[in-house]
């Protein structure tokens, strides 16, 4: 498992105190994990999915990255999501892919991502 920067483990410790629950939560712990101590979480969406023999929910997780070496970090995401092997607690990941990945270098270096992930109800 990846080391995850303390800022990450505070949000969702913050999170999981205010309420929070549900394969959501672990999902977004491993997305931000996999994404590096340099990722900066932006947004988290979801909507309800579901097919003739399955249900879940489709995730969007927005991150930013800012300078080369935090790029980098981004990169390496972009790379590793589709092959990730997602361990949530009732839930298996069907989907994971980059839909968005932009890059500015204009006044600073800044790759803007969005991830879509989605989530099967294992039950």
């Amino acid at each position: 498992m990846l080391a995850e920067p303390a800022r990450h483990l505070e949000m969702i410790a913050t999170l999981r105190h205010a309420g929070a629950r549900g394969p959501w939560l672990g999902l977004l712990r491993e997305v931000l994990s996999l994404a590096g101590p340099d990722a900066q979480f932006m947004r988290h969406s979801e909507r309800p999915w579901s097919s003739a023999t399955f249900c879940g929910a489709r995730h969007v997780v927005a991150l930013t990255y800012e300078g080369a070496e935090a790029i980098a970090q981004g990169e390496a995401f972009i790379a590793a999501l589709p092959d990730h092997e997602f361990t949530l607690r009732g839930a298996l990941v069907a989907d994971a892919t980059v839909t968005f990945a932009e890059h500015s270098l204009l006044d600073e270096q800044r790759l803007s991502i969005e991830a879509e992930i989605l989530v099967l109800d294992d039950t």
